[in-house]
């Protein structure tokens, strides 16, 4: 038998608020409809059992400062969805509520963006949808803050202006399933692992960016982020 080659993997890694720390990503886990007025622009008035999709770690964009990230292609309604992002330092299975703030290394304010357009059409044909989620800069990550510099948060609002202009407000109070009850779905489904990112879920408001547009995500108690789209590659 042939040797198996050795291939580096080369993961990428979120910035923290230490210059000289950074926190290697695994998985990119987002959660879907977390924010009832959101679910109910997107057509759903109940209370569901949460859900989740993934993104590829490649997917990632984090840095200090304005984040450039280039206009994807195959999609004319790129849409802003801005998060709460949890990073983990310990997995698990079956982590219980009570002990899932246990495993939080940090936290950081991200952008998950959404080709809706593509996402659309794959829902119509009855196809998953992971191409309307996952390409180049579709997961943009503001610096981690440690958890011990944060404690742990319950409380807040989260807040998206884009050229100014407030497009998104939410309370972390208003969470559907909050943190600690999002980490023990996740580890209910699947053995959770340190270096996880989780996107908690958007609130109301989402909506277009075009080449040009600039979006800020503010939440107290950590850094804000602003994004600036720039023209298709």
């Amino acid at each position: 038998m042939c040797p198996r080659p050795a291939i580096p993997l080369n993961l990428p890694s979120a910035v923290t608020n230490d210059p000289d720390v950074f926190f290697p990503v695994g998985r990119i886990l987002c959660i879907g409809r977390n924010y009832a007025a959101h679910a109910a622009e997107m057509g759903d008035h109940s209370r569901q059992p949460p859900f989740h999709f993934v993104k590829s770690p490649w997917a990632l964009r984090s840095d200090h400062g304005e984040i450039t990230v280039a206009y994807p292609p195959k999609t004319q309604d790129l849409h802003h969805e801005a998060e709460l992002v949890v990073a983990l330092r310990h997995g698990g299975r079956d982590i219980s509520p009570e002990d899932a703030h246990r495993h939080i290394w940090g936290y950081a304010l991200g952008l998950d963006l959404t080709r809706r357009d593509v996402q659309a059409q794959a829902k119509q044909q009855g196809r998953p949808w992971a191409a309307g989620k996952d390409f180049d800069g579709a997961a943009v990550c503001g610096p981690v803050s440690r958890v011990e510099a944060t404690g742990e948060l319950t409380e807040g609002t989260l807040t998206l202006t884009l050229n100014g202009e407030r497009r998104q407000t939410g309370e972390l109070t208003d969470m559907i399933w909050n943190v600690r009850e999002i980490i023990a779905y996740l580890s209910s489904l699947m053995t959770l692992q340190p270096g996880d990112l989780i996107y908690t879920g958007t609130p109301a408001g989402v909506g277009p960016m075009v080449p040009g547009d600039v979006a800020t995500i503010g939440l107290t108690g950590l850094p804000a982020v602003t994004v600036r789209m720039t023209d298709p590659l």
